[in-house]
Formats: C-alpha cells, sequence, structure tokens
C-alpha cells in the first residue's frame, strides 16, 4: 500500500533522535532511521542480523550539524567547493531540512521518499541554482539510496555528489575491498598523487583516502565475518576512506572508533562532474546488501 507523508503505513513512524526529527522504518525485511535533516540514513540492520551502517556514538544530533555515519547526502558538490573555501564541505544537502514526500510498502521492502528544492539560503549560497531533489530511501534485504536531481534553472549546472556510506567492520586493519583492481586513483593524503591500478585488494594501515575514477561495478567489503556488496548506479566515481588513528583523532566525532567503519562511496567528482541542461534529471544511487 502506498501512503502520502500525512497518512503513513505502519512500517513507518515519526521520532526524534537527539534534537533531530527522524522516520524510522520497521518492515518485515529490515529496520532503519532516516533523518530529515539531509534526508540521511543512519541506521540500516536487516532483521536477524546485525546493524550494517557505522554512526558515530559522538556526533552531534542538531539542527545545522552534519551527522558522522550513515549515509550522508554529499550535494550539489563533494568535498570542499573548488573556489569558495568558506563554503560549507560536501554541500549545503546534508544539513538542509528535507520535506517528507511519502512512503509505501511494497512486499518485504519500505520505501521513503524525501524532497528538497532550493529556497532562499541555497540561492545565495556558493551553489545559486534552481533545483528539485528527490532521495528515495529502499529497505528491504537490501538498502538502497537513490538521489535524483533535476535542474529547474534555464542555465546549465555542473553538480559533483556523493553517497558517502560508512559501513560497519570488525576491525578496518583486517578489512579488504576488492573489485577495485586495476583501476587507477587519485591519492588524496600524498596531495591528489596519481597512482596506477593495483592488483591487490585495498587493505588499511593508516589514512586512506582514494578517489577511483571511470568506475561502475560492485565493490565488496569483507572484514572476516560477513560480506557486504556495494553496488551503484549513475555514478562514474568510487571513494574509499578511513581516517587511520592519526586522523581519526582530530576528528572529534571520530577518535578511537576509526577502526570500526570504512566508506565506501558511490560518487560523480573530480573529471566525472554531472552536467545538466535546464529541465534534465539524474540519479546517482547506491545499494548495500549482506551477502554472508
Amino acid at each position: 500500500m502506498s501512503a502520502p507523508a500525512g497518512t503513513l503505513p505502519p512500517s513507518v513512524s515519526h521520532a526524534v533522535e537527539g534534537a533531530l526529527p527522524v522516520i524510522r522504518v520497521a518492515g518485515p525485511a529490515a529496520d532503519a532511521v532516516v533523518h530529515l535533516q539531509g534526508a540521511q540514513v543512519t541506521s540500516w540492520t536487516p532483521r536477524g542480523g546485525a546493524p550494517v551502517l557505522w554512526c558515530s556514538d559522538r556526533t552531534r544530533l542538531e539542527p545545522g550539524a552534519a551527522v558522522r555515519g550513515g549515509v550522508p547526502l554529499c550535494f550539489p558538490w563533494f568535498g570542499a567547493h573548488p573556489t569558495d573555501p568558506s563554503a560549507p564541505s560536501h554541500g549545503f544537502a546534508r544539513v538542509s531540512t528535507w520535506q517528507l514526500l511519502g512512503a509505501e510498502e511494497a512486499g518485504d521492502e519500505v520505501v521513503v521518499r524525501l524532497g528538497l528544492s532550493d529556497d532562499g539560503a541555497t540561492r545565495v549560497s556558493a551553489w545559486p541554482h534552481r533545483f528539485s531533489a528527490v532521495c528515495t530511501v529502499t529497505v528491504g534485504r537490501q538498502l538502497t539510496v537513490a538521489l535524483a536531481v533535476t535542474n529547474e534553472d534555464d542555465v546549465d549546472v555542473e553538480v559533483t555528489q556523493a553517497l558517502h556510506t560508512y559501513l560497519a567492520v570488525r576491525d578496518v586493519r583486517t578489512t579488504s575491498v576488492t573489485g577495485l583492481e586495476g583501476v587507477p586513483y587519485r591519492d588524496k593524503p600524498s596531495g591528489g598523487t596519481e597512482m596506477p591500478g593495483s592488483a591487490d585488494p585495498v587493505r588499511f594501515d593508516g589514512e586512506t583516502d582514494r578517489v577511483y575514477l571511470g568506475t561502475t561495478g560492485t565493490t565488496v567489503v569483507d572484514d572476516g565475518t560477513r560480506r557486504l556488496l556495494v553496488g551503484k548506479a549513475g555514478s562514474a566515481t568510487t571513494v574509499v576512506w578511513n581516517p587511520g588513528p592519526e586522523r581519526g583523532a582530530a576528528l572529534g566525532d571520530v577518535g578511537a572508533a576509526w577502526p570500526g567503519f570504512v566508506c565506501v562511496e558511490a560518487a560523480n567528482a573530480g573529471p566525472d562532474t554531472v552536467r545538466l541542461a535546464p529541465g534534465r534529471s539524474h540519479e546517482l544511487s547506491t545499494t548495500v546488501a549482506v551477502e554472508r
């Protein structure tokens, strides 16, 4: 059954975490939490399984503060703004309040839709264009987060973006990421050095921040206790990130918890910028599933 925002299905309810409103999903196949700020999924737990997403217990659950963990939406720019150093990192969408558009139950899946459009604040930001965006979160045996953006302006616009997925692992130091073998990448800790592709899986022995360009396939995160399959669509960039001990200690909402996660992000960044003509749309999505 489907329902507008005012009449939610039984599996979907309103709640509050800290000072932030959230949507709780208790579906047949999984539970999840979706924040209205940022349209950010902060929890997804398959029925009978362990939580798959990592979220910091030090994060500030306050309006305007970015939540560390889950699946932050980075839009309309990824990372630092290329020309305005005062602009917030990763864009304004992740700290904007999204509107709940509706929810529906479809078999063992629950689908939640949230919307965001330009307003007075965004139109005086570092990205002043008219736009509409819809985030669709599908909670089931797998988690899918899709961000569809439409250019409502009368000029072409450029967008960089990411679904900055934090995956919970037993210990990142004994975790591997496969599926990126042979793909060249930019190594951000060394200043963006272009590195040739490696035949080996990605492993973690310190700060890791790699931007793999021209990627389309599925990656596998294996921490020795389970394998997570991370798929994507509408994305030409994959980012793999963990801050390591020194950078983790410098992040107040990470600290000593840095070994507990790895980020594998569906993105469009660097030369993989998305350019939208007036009236055109683009959808970026990521899917996470537990293989074992």
